[in-house]
């Protein structure tokens, strides 16, 4: 959703009609609302962990889909990694670009990919990781650098976040993602992430701001009881809390990636198939893997310490509308 952001503002300066589609699922709602994106819900909710319920939101999506679009008349589908647009656009014959970072999540790229026109990814994903998912020639773009690193150009940190959270800013804050349960790439346990929570949660100079990415699990880190975790009841400003802090420490996979694009140190604690860009990131040093809790730094950043990378969102918007090409 993140990643459209400023794509948008783009399209429609350049005299562009914009309708955004969602799913309620997780907390992307509340933070289209947050972002001040307008959109249109679509389809039924997230289908669960299990196939059967993945399956039938699919189908349900689908045919949604197809009757918001059929009178629209639409030009062309951009999407990020919804393998139901790329498919409805193609029944429709809506030229269509999909993208994506993470190259191992394999039925949504068999699906996605087969169907679309283009398929944008950065340019650190082997283009012999995509030939399974039928993308060669001239449907693969390849950009540079992460896609982060396009929609945070121009971003700037709201400092009265913190406060808002009752962070205290003399001690340590640390921003935790929780790991994606839901998903099928990621279908096992993380105790690692458990040892990080205690560790943090239990150090009186530490304040840590868990994001979950479900109701579940707010209520089970809740129930830890640690006394120095602080667990938010809706979506937050995550983009300058994460500018705004020490560290991260995150099971997933964006806000690793908007770490090291705001020039926080990150760790991961992703217990899946490490794809090509974490890949990259952990050969640069601008990621760190984390083996165990003990190997956290806890220790205050330096007020400007971290380098930024901006690049033209101008540049990622043009890859997706080859698609008309």
């Amino acid at each position: 959703m993140q990643v459209f952001r400023p794509l948008i503002r783009l399209l429609q300066a350049d005299g562009h009609d914009v309708e955004v589609t969602a799913r309620e699922y997780a907390q992307t709602l509340e933070l289209l609302r947050l972002h001040g994106i307008r959109h249109h819900v679509v389809g039924p909710a997230h289908g669960g962990g299990g196939r059967r319920g993945k399956a039938r939101a699919l189908v349900g999506r689908l045919r949604a889909l197809r009757s918001f679009a059929v009178p629209r008349e639409f030009d062309v589908a951009l999407t990020h990694g919804s393998h139901e647009l790329t498919m409805t656009a193609r029944m429709l014959g809506i030229p269509c670009s999909t993208s994506f970072d993470y190259e191992w999540a394999w039925l949504q790229h068999q699906l996605g990919c087969r169907f679309a026109d283009r398929v944008v990814v950065p340019e650190a994903i082997p283009a012999r990781r995509l030939r399974r998912y039928g993308v060669r020639g001239s449907k693969l773009v390849r950009y540079e650098g992460l896609k982060e690193e396009y929609y945070l150009s121009d971003f700037e940190p709201d400092s009265a976040v913190p406060a808002r959270l009752g962070l205290d800013r003399e001690r340590v804050v640390a921003v935790v993602r929780t790991p994606p349960e839901v998903s099928l790439y990621h279908r096992h346990g993380n105790p690692l992430f458990t040892r990080v929570l205690e560790r943090l949660g239990s150090d009186p100079g530490v304040h840590a701001v868990v994001l979950p990415r479900t109701g579940e699990q707010r209520d089970a880190i809740r129930a830890l009881g640690l006394p120095s975790l602080v667990v938010p009841d809706s979506a937050v400003d995550a983009q300058s809390l994460i500018a705004l802090s020490d560290l991260v420490v995150s099971a997933g996979g964006t806000m690793n990636r908007e770490a090291v694009a705001l020039g926080v140190p990150v760790y991961t604690t992703f217990a899946g198939r490490l794809g090509a860009v974490d890949e990259q990131l952990i050969r640069d040093g601008r990621l760190l893997p984390l083996h165990d809790a003990g190997e956290l730094e806890l220790r205050k950043r330096e007020d400007g310490a971290g380098e930024r990378v901006r690049r033209d969102p101008r540049a990622l918007l043009e890859a997706l509308l080859s698609a008309l090409r």
